[in-house]
């Protein structure tokens, strides 16, 4: 496609050229487009609103201004409430913050998985107790 084909597709799609399009080189527009449309506007596995929730604590964890705007907006046009936003932000800082703690201590990774599997099992069989199902019916195999 031309570079104004590809406009014109933008164009009619979302009623202007956002200025990252506009400052790509020929050679990467169309693809870049076509990348930014399958994540953006196809519907995948997950739906679209906490996709876009997602983008949100992602941006929100590597400090991205322009895609922490994109996204909360995307996501409210997706039917996010105030309060998932929020959520999806708190969720981004508190994973941060242990990521950063695990890291700078250093922790055994495999003592560290470990420990969370067995957690994992002691949950699910807390459940199980309370809901009445075997354990296997919840939440699937964790491993």
């Amino acid at each position: 496609m031309t570079r104004a084909e590809i406009y014109k597709e933008i164009r009619e799609m979302m009623g202007v050229v956002p200025m990252q399009f506009k400052s790509l080189p020929d050679s990467m527009l169309e693809t870049e487009w076509e990348l930014f449309k399958k994540s953006e506007a196809e519907e995948g596995a997950i739906p679209a609103k906490y996709r876009e929730l997602m983008g949100l604590a992602v941006a929100s964890a590597i400090h991205c201004k322009y895609c922490a705007f994109f996204h909360t907006e995307v996501a409210r046009l997706a039917g996010a409430t105030d309060a998932e936003i929020e959520e999806a932000t708190r969720v981004a800082k508190f994973t941060s913050g242990w990521s950063a703690y695990a890291n700078g201590m250093q922790f055994d990774f495999n003592q560290f998985k470990g420990e969370v599997l067995t957690a994992c099992d002691h949950m699910k069989k807390q459940m199980a107790k309370k809901t009445g199902k075997k354990t296997r019916e919840l939440v699937g195999a964790a491993r």
